[in-house]
């Protein structure tokens, strides 16, 4: 990635080589470019909110900023980046969306997430922090801006407008208006589920901003409900790409001794599953883990893996991640331990899992979903 202070070579996380998707966007370049044309003071506490990759912090190391994300993934590609740039460690400041933020906020700099109701949470959190002389400027790809998202930083911060376009990319111009009282953020989100999904039929749900499908269950994940495997006694489960935890919460429902491990690789998800999962009053055991996977799950130590995997890494279509998925939960079944996968009929995830497992079995279909089983034999 050329900067206006120099090259950097840049991954994301984890590196495969064969992984032609950059770890920087025009978006990121059209913002580093402003700065530099403009002399913007970058002194005092610099914060950079939602950074892909770790583009945005490394280039701006020089200036010790704080970041702030929600993935774990891009914590682990910025200190990498961070490292093959030079940078001593502890330089860049490494939040997540669930610390508390910095009290004063002298620059913010925003990579507008895909999310608006995770822009929304984020920026009336950051709100007390910003006073009426902080600089704040979004960035984000012109698919990407709204008049929705410009409505949101109007709301949460003061007078919003944006620029022109280069490169497909948009930059939005914030000026803080210290009169501007927008209040505290609403979420998390709390709903019922509805009726006849099985265990967890009537139970609370609880969502922070952020989560797929925050203010209702996802049709997917409703189907899924409907076709669970029956767990027996104490057997390890793991609900591999939490969200807010309800596919966990119905096992540990219905067999209050499993020992059900939640894992996402987004700080939001795991605290929706965490709340989730106490606001219904389980009895059984349960771990909850931010990570890539099962990365750190001891090989053959699981007896079943569930797992609705996302075919999207922020605006790229790619099966990428559930490849990791397939893979890490392989790794980690027991002999005889099985996978169930709920996706779209067209991603044709039984072929991964035959390629994998060297079986995948049709548990059950509609017309847009399907419902596989896959068992490791040896």
């Amino acid at each position: 990635m050329t900067t206006p202070w120099g090259e950097l070579a840049l991954t994301r996380f984890p590196e495969d080589p064969r992984d032609r998707l950059r770890a920087w966007d025009a978006s990121d370049a059209y913002l580093l470019a402003h700065l530099a044309e403009q002399e913007t003071p970058l002194t005092g506490t610099v914060v950079i909110v939602g950074d892909r990759w770790g583009a945005l912090a490394t280039a701006l190391a020089a200036h010790a900023p704080t970041q702030i994300t929600d993935s774990c993934l891009t914590q682990e590609a910025t200190r990498a980046n961070l490292a093959r740039a030079g940078v001593e460690p502890g330089t860049v400041r490494l939040l997540t969306t669930q610390d508390p933020p910095p009290e004063r906020i002298d620059v913010l700099l925003v990579r507008v997430p895909k999310s608006l109701a995770l822009l929304e949470d984020q920026l009336l959190r950051l709100a007390p922090s910003v006073h009426e002389g902080t600089v704040v400027v979004g960035t984000g790809m012109v698919k990407e801006i709204h008049t929705s998202t410009l409505q949101m930083f109007e709301r949460a911060l003061g007078p919003t407008r944006t620029s022109l376009a280069r490169r497909k990319a948009r930059l939005i111009f914030c000026t803080p208006h210290p009169a501007l009282k927008p209040g505290p953020s609403p979420w998390p989100y709390v709903y019922r589920l509805p009726d006849g999904i099985g265990p967890v039929s009537g139970r609370t749900v609880v969502n922070h901003a952020g989560v797929f499908c925050a203010d209702r269950l996802d049709i997917g994940t409703r189907f899924f409900l409907g076709h669970l495997p029956q767990t027996r006694g104490a057997q390890r489960v793991v609900d591999l790409g939490c969200g807010n935890g309800v596919v966990g919460t119905a096992v540990a429902v219905a067999n209050p001794e499993a020992e059900v491990l939640f894992v996402d690789e987004s700080f939001q998800a795991v605290a929706s599953a965490e709340a989730t999962y106490k606001a219904n009053g389980v009895p059984g055991h349960a771990e909850f883990r931010v990570g890539d996977g099962l990365a750190g799950v001891p090989a053959g130590s699981v007896d079943i893996v569930l797992n609705n995997p996302p075919f999207h890494s922020h605006q790229a279509t790619t099966d990428a991640t559930a490849w990791r998925m397939f893979t890490g939960a392989r790794r980690a079944l027991r002999p005889g331990g099985e996978l169930w996968v709920v996706g779209n009929r067209h991603l044709g995830y039984h072929v991964k899992l035959r390629r994998l497992f060297g079986n995948s079995r049709l548990v059950a279909s509609d017309p847009k979903f399907v419902v596989l089983k896959a068992v490791k034999e040896r």
